[in-house]
């Protein structure tokens, strides 16, 4: 009888095997050539003992199996890693499509054991499984047919020997599956661990937290030992209990055929091929014995990797028949009535659910996306509070807003809902007139673009770096970009222009580091551009540099401006104060700057006593009521 992960094995293979086909026919004919030379050796070697001849024959046979053997390994081991490659690529561009909730569930060790290491435990199931299981097989049957050919008895004696030896095998082919499971859990979480460490080695040691990470780890590293240590050990018991079946079948093939020997009915050449024949009968069992042992920690890694396909991403592309397609030029934006929380709940619990939904009910959003504005119509979501609490504000086309607020007001979360990296749990998020649920996410990557502090620099080359390894983007573009944002001087001195290498890291400084971000978002002429504050940890002189690329990189286009410091709220167009996630205050700069009674006025007098350098989330909170 099947077990319940045997459709999910069945439809793996095939899904990866087939385009591989003319490999795994050529690799089961090589393993079929040498199992035939398998059960033509022993006649060989018979007719050998009893008549003295046939000595290079036997010779030859041997030669022409291992090279067989050899070429089925290869085949094998080309039919397995082009499998598993091509299920690596499947898995990582599935985790890269997923939203931010998974990723920020999990680590990327994590991640990583799961597209590379459970892979890996798959390769021998891709390469060999169903190939070595029918070759034994048909082993098997060689030999017990080829048995009866000499003698009926001893071929009946070894087919009920090998039909109880298979039965046993069988009962206890599952046994070791969800103790190789547990130990393919305990070694992601090590890798996570030691991940989020190595990433936060400077806080370790300026605390002196090494004590604690080392006792942490001990204690990972022990749990993941006693799981590998039973997995091997209930995988071992397949082994322990081949071999008990074996020394019996052993005791049976001699017994039989020094019995019919002393009785003269067959020779002593006939006696050695019983026992050949019996001994060969130990290979192919073992061999099923093996694939099984492999097949548990293969189901394992399946189940393990299955899990990640069955994983959707709560953010839903918008159907191409309702997508609507942005304008050209500067793009407008406007917050309708939003309430946004996130959620708390362990997200692996609802992988398949999504966690936005509008109250209004557009018939033309997906149906997921529509909602009554019950909260209780998304099954088992939690939140630990809004973040956004009913905010609605617009910007026009063209223009700058730039948003102020103490730290966890929500200025970070807005950046979040306009790249969709979340939805919405009320209201509406809108870009160019249009619902952000109703644009496919791939233009609303392309048409906005987003400068952070940290900038992520990839080792590559420059030319890489900027195009994020995009070859359509032509070398004249590139500098002609790089010439108008400011970076010619820095470009001049590499020796290897465009193709120069940049380490891990980048190995830029900060300002360098910066304008490379805005040329990359220079490159893609987006209509809405997003800065949180890019130049806030320069030194004036960077900082300067940096504003002149960032002046011409909002040229023409909406931006939205998260300050950091008062001089930068100077080159915006408009001002929104927000507070515990609602809207304190929105308005023309100018007009609120001249209200003697706006809080935008209050800081910037507050700024001009303590220095311009002074951080705004630091001076809003002296500002702004506490809520009664």
């Amino acid at each position: 009888m099947l077990d319940a992960a045997a459709p999910r094995r069945a439809g793996l293979l095939l899904r990866y095997l087939w385009p591989q086909r003319g490999c795994v026919l050529l690799l089961a004919a090589l393993l079929l050539g040498s199992i035939g030379l398998q059960l033509v050796g022993p006649q060989i070697v018979r007719y050998f003992i009893d008549a003295a001849r046939a000595g290079l024959l036997f010779v030859g046979s041997a030669l022409a199996n291992q090279v067989l053997t050899v070429a089925a390994t290869y085949a094998g081991e080309h039919v397995g890693w082009t499998a598993t490659d091509a299920l690596r690529v499947d898995l990582l561009r599935h985790c890269l499509e997923l939203d931010m909730p998974f990723h920020h569930a999990r680590t990327p060790c994590e991640l990583i054991e799961r597209v590379d290491g459970d892979v890996t435990a798959l390769s021998n199931f891709f390469s060999r499984f169903v190939i070595l299981i029918l070759g034994s097989g048909l082993v098997l049957a060689g030999v017990l047919a080829l048995l009866y050919r000499e003698d009926w008895r001893v071929g009946v004696a070894l087919t009920a020997f090998v039909a109880v030896a298979l039965s046993v095998l069988l009962r206890v082919r599952d046994v070791a599956v969800p103790h190789w499971r547990a130990d393919r859990e305990a070694s992601a979480t090590v890798y996570g661990f030691l991940e989020e460490r190595l990433l936060g080695l400077p806080d370790i040691h300026a605390n002196g937290a090494q004590p604690y990470v080392m006792r942490r780890f001990f204690e990972l590293a022990r749990r993941r030992f006693h799981a590998g240590r039973r997995a091997m050990l209930m995988g071992s018991a397949v082994s322990l209990v081949t071999n008990v079946l074996f020394t019996l079948g052993f005791v049976i093939a001699l017994g039989l055929g020094a019995v019919h020997y002393a009785g003269g009915a067959i020779t002593l050449g006939t006696v050695y091929l019983i026992y050949y024949y019996t001994w060969m009968l130990r290979r192919p069992l073992e061999q099923i014995t093996r694939q099984i042992q492999d097949l548990q920690k293969a189901s394992a890694s399946i189940l393990r990797v299955q899990e990640l396909y069955d994983t959707r991403s709560r953010i839903e592309d918008a159907p191409p028949d309702i997508a609507v397609p942005l304008p050209a030029g500067p793009l407008s934006v406007e917050f309708r009535n939003v309430t946004f929380g996130y959620a708390t709940t362990d997200d692996r619990s609802f992988d398949k659910l999504r966690t936005g939904f509008p109250t209004t009910a557009d018939p033309a959003l997906p149906p997921s996306d529509r909602g009554d504005g019950d909260r209780s119509s998304v099954v088992g979501r939690r939140s630990s509070g809004p973040v956004l609490r009913d905010l609605s504000f617009s910007l026009a086309p063209g223009r700058t807003l730039g948003v102020l607020g103490r730290t966890g007001s929500g200025k970070t979360t807005l950046t979040r809902l306009l790249f969709r990296l979340y939805d919405v749990d009320a209201g509406a998020v809108c870009v160019g007139g249009a619902d952000v649920r109703r644009v496919r996410l791939v233009e609303l990557q392309r048409r906005i673009g987003l400068v952070t502090q940290e900038v992520q620099l990839f080792r590559a080359t420059v030319r890489d770096n900027l195009t994020l390894f995009d070859s359509s983007v032509p070398d004249g573009r590139l500098v002609e970009v790089i010439d108008e944002i400011g970076l010619s001087g820095w470009f001049c001195a590499l020796r290897g222009g465009l193709d120069t290498e940049l380490a891990a890291g980048g190995g830029l400084s900060a300002g360098e580091a910066q304008l490379l971000a805005l040329t990359r978002v220079f490159l893609r002429d987006p209509g809405l551009v997003i800065l949180d504050e890019a130049s806030s940890r320069l030194d004036p002189a960077t900082e300067a540099l940096i504003d002149r690329a960032v002046r011409r990189l909002l040229r023409d286009r909406t931006a939205i401006v998260i300050a950091h410091r008062l001089a930068t709220v100077q080159r915006t167009d408009d001002v929104l104060v927000l507070d515990r996630g609602r809207v304190l205050e929105h308005g023309p700069r100018v007009a609120l700057a001249a209200d003697p009674t706006s809080h935008f006025s209050r800081l910037l007098r507050a700024g001009a006593t303590l220095g311009s350098g002074e951080r705004i989330d630091e001076l809003v909170g002296e500002f702004i009521e506490e809520p009664e």
